[in-house]
């Protein structure tokens, strides 16, 4: 019965007749170049991955300080009609940093998503949702419409015609001392479901959710 170590594969490349073995040589050339190759390839593939992929969901994961304007006293805004407010949602931008938010207040017969619950205030962005021009309510209409490329929201800010890919973004709101307050931006799909603030252009819906990042350091 033969010794189970004199059955075991030798190490080395000469012992086992390899074509080209060298004497004390345990990986053939060709092994050890093609896995050099391997490795250098991996190495320059990571070298663009990661930085990128760190770019992609790093705004994840980064903190941003909450930042709360005062709109206006709890009585201005009626729950049938929006009324502009013009806000400062970087402090220290100077004109860039101020933005216009349509608010009124929550009207139970309209604002049925589960989502809102406990809001007592709706604020929607003044920004399209299609590449980032300024829309305007137009109360007549009951319709927010955006003046460059023909996009056109409900009275929820819901789309209605037009190439944009979602409603318009929303802001968390709060009441403080008789006085609503305008919060950080969030985004929404068409059922109103909230999602950390995406870009203009970027989808909610389905598989959209998915492929793009959060982008909470845009405020606007």
């Amino acid at each position: 019965m033969p010794d189970k170590h004199e059955s075991r594969k030798s190490k080395y490349t000469a012992d086992r007749l390899i074509p080209g073995a060298f004497e004390g040589e345990t990986v053939t050339r060709r092994r050890f170049m093609t896995g050099t190759v391997h490795a250098a390839g991996a190495i320059a593939a990571a070298s663009f991955t990661l930085p990128a992929l760190g770019f992609a969901i790093g705004p994840i994961f980064k903190e941003f300080p909450h930042h709360w304007e005062t709109a206006g006293p709890t009585d201005m805004f009626p729950n049938d009609n929006y009324v502009p407010v013009t806000i400062e949602i970087e402090p220290g931008e100077g004109e860039i940093g101020n933005t216009t938010v349509y608010v009124r207040q929550k009207n139970p017969k309209i604002d049925t998503d589960p989502y809102d619950r406990n809001t007592a205030y709706i604020a929607i962005t003044s920004r399209c949702s299609h590449l980032g021009c300024p829309v305007r309510w137009i109360d007549a209409a009951k319709r927010f419409i955006c003046p460059c490329h023909g996009s056109v929201f409900d009275f929820l800010g819901l789309r209605v015609t037009g190439p944009a890919v979602r409603p318009l973004d929303r802001f968390f709101t709060r009441v403080e001392k008789g006085l609503v307050q305008i919060g950080p931006r969030f985004s929404v799909n068409s059922h109103l479901r909230r999602f950390s603030p995406r870009d203009p252009g970027e989808p909610l819906d389905g598989i959209g959710q998915y492929l793009y990042p959060s982008r909470p350091s845009a405020r606007i």
